[in-house]
């Protein structure tokens, strides 16, 4: 099963991430936060506040992404 296991924010809506499988990589997420539980990330003082939970990188508001999803971010060359 695969888990984010660090999480960094970066600058902006970027969050770099390392992944248990040894990937690892920044992903810029500010073009997929839309929907109604994505809105308060949208100002980026509230974006940096995610923390790890469930194996992904949550928010306070119950917003995640699925650490499957943000590995698709990742560009072609983020392996080890």
């Amino acid at each position: 099963m695969l888990h984010v296991v660090k999480a960094e924010h970066v600058t902006d809506h970027r969050i770099r991430l390392w992944f248990n499988d040894g990937a690892h990589g920044e992903v810029d997420l500010a073009d997929v936060l839309t929907g109604p539980i994505f809105i308060p990330l949208q100002n980026v003082d509230y974006f940096r506040q995610f923390r790890l939970e469930g194996n992904t990188v949550a928010w306070e508001n119950g917003a995640d992404f699925a650490p499957e999803y943000l590995h698709s971010l990742l560009p072609v060359d983020s392996s080890v």
